[in-house]
């Protein structure tokens, strides 16, 4: 029997129609929720991502404006920018795009944002206290990941968690957020690298597996436990000649032939992509609330 399919847009659209009741709550206040993002250069995939942020945004009552700077920006005008945002109280919430050009120490950007408006939960500080358990701005890929567990039945509650990647933006704070003691977390996780020796004898002792490597049938069905939930992070482009842009998007799982053993699938697209974007307006929204608490 095929796998349960975990619709990422249903699950998103719930979250965005919870926000839209929050930032109702806000007007009442006087108070609209601003998004500041900061654009570098024009690459294909971050100009796609920012213009469905904005989009977002303008449909969930979120002011957004995007700072847009050429590609040849200094590390040094990034950071100005930067820092005139964070001095502006029209914006809640921050998020600087990535990846930013090779000249730019993406580090020292990213330590210029003010941490009660970390959007994309990035600082040093905003990383330090999620894995702490305090309260932070989670990343929004991530925690993602986390409501899409929860939300479909497949909380990772006392499971075995076994994460294939360990970025900085997925693998390591989505490791961090799982380890806590509280409810929606509590899983023993396991974090697989390049450097794992064996991969699959780690994923088949999973009872959720959650692929975010970068590479394309990176996770196949001799690597899955029949009945595992899979959640697939990645979003590969590959030719696709029936498309008019001459490609599409895929994952890091085998999606066909993992789909028969899983017990539960995130597609691609239409899973973790949608959530990622709506999480970013929570952060959004909790900024202009005070902040996590």
């Amino acid at each position: 029997m095929s796998a349960e399919i975990i619709d990422g847009e249903r699950i998103a659209k719930e979250i965005r129609s919870e926000l839209r009741e929050r930032v109702q709550a806000l007007g009442a206040r006087g108070v609209t929720p601003g998004l500041a993002v900061v654009l570098v250069g024009e690459r294909p995939a971050s100009v796609t991502y920012v213009r469905l942020k904005q989009r977002d945004c303008a449909q969930d009552g979120i002011a957004c404006e995007v700072f847009r700077l050429p590609d040849t920006a200094s590390q040094q005008e990034i950071i100005d920018t930067v820092r005139r945002i964070n001095a502006d109280p029209r914006w809640h919430g921050l998020i600087v795009q990535t990846p930013l050009p090779d000249h730019v120490d993406e580090d020292a950007v990213m330590a210029e944002l003010d941490p009660a408006k970390d959007a994309d939960g990035l600082h040093p500080l905003s990383q330090g206290r999620l894995l702490a358990g305090l309260p932070a701005f989670f990343p929004a890929t991530p925690h993602g990941v986390q409501q899409l567990l929860v939300r479909s039945g497949h909380a990772p509650d006392g499971q075995h968690v076994v994460i294939c990647g360990r970025s900085n933006l997925v693998g390591k704070p989505l490791a961090a957020l799982l380890v806590q003691k509280r409810a929606g977390a509590n899983a023993t996780v396991t974090i697989c690298h390049t450097g794992t020796a064996d991969l699959a004898e780690h994923t088949r002792r999973a009872d959720i597996v959650v692929a975010a490597m970068g590479r394309v049938k990176a996770i196949t069905a001799e690597m899955v436990r029949p009945g595992t939930v899979v959640i697939d992070v990645g979003t590969n482009a590959i030719p696709d000649a029936s498309k008019k842009s001459g490609q599409r998007l895929v994952g890091d799982v085998d999606f066909t032939s993992v789909r028969e053993v899983a017990g539960a699938i995130t597609p691609v697209p239409g899973g973790v992509g949608p959530m990622t974007r709506a999480m970013l307006l929570w952060n959004a929204v909790l900024a202009a609330e005070g902040g996590p608490r």
